[in-house]
């Protein structure tokens, strides 16, 4: 039996009407057009790919996107002094730091140096504190895509059980956390986890965020279970992810592909978060950021 594809782009839409009535509010209340600073270190294929994709999007959506590169010899000093040019920046609303950087740079220092109201992937301790206590903050893009992909197909949460494979700070924790808060019982497992079948073989929901490719198969999954794909690798030249696809999506429930799943709607969740980091600018706090997210669609 094969598994329903919870493909992003019907999502897509939905989140563009909203996107395009937060920028109007957020002008008429006397914020600055919003704008994004994409900035990578090195030369990373998925990241670029990522990039490409912002760039597209934002273009459709009339957000200006500047795409900034550091070299990958770059030190600790310059990326910290470029970090803080960026906070200062009054035409920079969001700054997005693509991940990984090169194995000198240690991430703590972007999660130390970032400015909290222009962390438009929510990794700095100001934003991910507040996510764990409920507070308003913002939101790392990618978990909440893969949240709106979840919402739009009816796919319940509360009182199930969920397993996510990762535990970076920017997918696999936070993910969990926002699990935890919509009612799901949730397991966190990693690398060291043993016998990961055995967690995901039991689970409603199983996410996996490991960028290790086709890690999730048939035999590791029970055939009530959707299955979300955060993983982004390119494999001779194609993005693929996490699960084995082609066996996956014949013995799972539900399973998103890669690319044209969660992908796309991580792109639009991150405009929103770009412009909710623009109501931030306007009020120098967080406490207001969720006025980003009131103007979409009646509910689907």
């Amino acid at each position: 039996m094969s598994a329903a594809i919870l493909g992003g782009m019907p999502i897509v839409s939905r989140l563009r009407v909203g996107i395009e009535a937060s920028i109007a509010d957020l002008v008429a209340r006397g914020g600055s057009p919003p704008s994004l600073t994409s900035l990578l270190v090195g030369h990373n294929p998925p990241a670029e790919a990522y990039r490409a994709a912002i760039e597209r999007s934002f273009q459709r959506l009339g957000i200006v996107h500047r795409a900034r590169a550091l070299p990958a010899r770059t030190s600790r000093d310059e990326l910290v002094a470029e970090l803080r040019q960026l906070n200062g920046a009054r035409d920079v609303t969001g700054v997005l730091v693509l991940m990984p950087l090169p194995p000198h740079l240690h991430a703590d220092l972007i999660l130390e140096n970032l400015s909290p109201l222009k962390d438009v992937d929510g990794i700095t301790p100001t934003n991910a504190g507040r996510l764990h206590l409920g507070l308003p903050s913002l939101r790392p893009s990618t978990p909440q895509g893969g949240l709106e992909v979840l919402d739009h197909y009816n796919i319940p949460l509360e009182g199930k059980t969920a397993v996510v494979v990762g535990r970076s700070n920017v997918v696999g924790r936070p993910l969990a956390t926002m699990l935890t808060q919509r009612h799901a019982t949730v397991t966190l497992c990693h690398r060291r986890t043993r016998d990961l079948a055995s967690h995901t073989r039991r689970a409603d929901l199983v996410a996996m965020a490991t960028g290790v490719p086709g890690l999730l198969r048939a035999d590791m999954i029970n055939p009530t279970a959707t299955v979300l794909d955060f993983g982004i690798s390119v494999v001779q030249g194609k993005l693929v992810g996490d699960v084995d696809f082609a066996t996956v999506s014949q013995a799972a429930a539900a399973v998103t592909p890669v690319p044209g799943g969660i992908g796309p709607v991580t792109t639009l969740v991150l405009a929103r978060n770009t412009i909710a980091a623009g109501y931030a600018a306007l009020s120098g706090d967080l406490d207001h950021v969720d006025l980003a997210v009131h103007h979409l669609e009646a509910p689907y």
